[in-house]
């Protein structure tokens, strides 16, 4: 893991609130491709997914926001990303909101069959348009992985699903709609809420997590949320949770990724400068960033 490729996605369409599309400049404000050189790492930074900006667009027969832009800006996101990895380097996306996971997800998966998930959030991100009190499509990228949703989504680069429910690891959910808490249980999706991290601690939650992804997998996707961290630690995020987790929690998380070299590809999202507290967010981001990379105190 030598070469990194970055890619930001200033997508703002999967949700209501503005601004979450500045969040791949307000990372890379934060220093992100200097903390990774600082690390001996090769950094291509291949600039931003262009998004088109049209009104409010509602698929007919449905409840999903900004639908077409959001299928056209993953579809490109995952044309990126399958030549990122063709080229040898780690993928490595910057959000915009979470709803860019599905291009990321249907780009990794492209060269591998069985990609275990890490899923670090407070949400599920389980929603489709029937159980969506929303119909924003940020609350609905590993549904859509999962095959499960639009056909327009889950057949992004042409084949579904791109994960295994199996695969996945959910970590800090605190927020889950009904749908999404009958889907769990159903599927037996293993998942770590706040209860049994507060109950665990971080360092046994970490380990059964990364035990459960790397059994007979051939790679493992982080896709971190910053909402994943209470909002006194990660302010500028749209959809903030209270009782999230800490700063120091999410350090030794990465730290513990990072020893056991398990990574193959991430994505960090829902970075909103605006509701910031001058770019505080953002320069967690790159701190987890750089943790995740072999950053180490000493």
């Amino acid at each position: 893991m030598e070469k990194i490729g970055i890619i930001g996605v200033p997508m703002d369409l999967g949700q209501n609130r503005r601004g979450v599309d500045m969040g791949p400049s307000a990372i890379r404000y934060a220093g992100l491709t200097q903390r990774l050189q600082n690390l001996g790492f090769e950094v291509h930074d291949l600039g931003d997914i262009p998004i088109n900006h049209p009104g409010e667009v509602k698929a007919e027969h449905s409840n999903l926001k900004n639908l077409g832009e959001v299928v056209k800006a993953n579809d490109l996101l995952r044309q990126h990303i399958e030549k990122i990895q063709a080229d040898g380097y780690f993928p490595l996306v910057l959000g915009g909101d979470h709803s860019i996971a599905i291009g990321t997800l249907a780009g990794v998966t492209k060269h591998r069959k069985n990609l275990g998930v890490i899923w670090y959030d407070a949400h599920g991100d389980l929603n489709t348009a029937e159980t969506s009190p929303s119909g924003n499509i940020h609350g609905m990228p590993l549904a859509v992985s999962l095959g499960i949703g639009h056909k327009a989504l889950t057949t992004i680069g042409g084949f579904a699903p791109k994960i295994k429910p199996e695969n996945i690891v959910i970590i800090g959910a605190r927020s889950l709609d009904d749908g999404e808490k009958e889907y769990i249980r159903e599927k037996g999706i293993n998942i770590f809420t706040m209860h049994e991290i507060d109950r665990l601690g971080m360092t046994a939650v970490m380990e059964a997590a990364i035990a459960h992804v790397t059994k007979g997998m051939d790679g493992v996707h982080l896709s971190l949320d910053l909402d994943g961290l209470d909002p006194n630690d990660a302010p500028g995020v749209g959809t903030p949770v209270i009782g999230g987790l800490s700063y120091r929690e999410s350090h030794l998380a990465m730290e513990m990724l990072a020893e056991a070299n398990i990574i193959t590809s991430a994505e960090f999202v829902e970075v909103n400068p605006i509701l910031d507290e001058r770019n505080k967010t953002a320069e967690v981001a790159v701190a987890l960033i750089g943790s995740l990379f072999g950053e180490k105190l000493l």
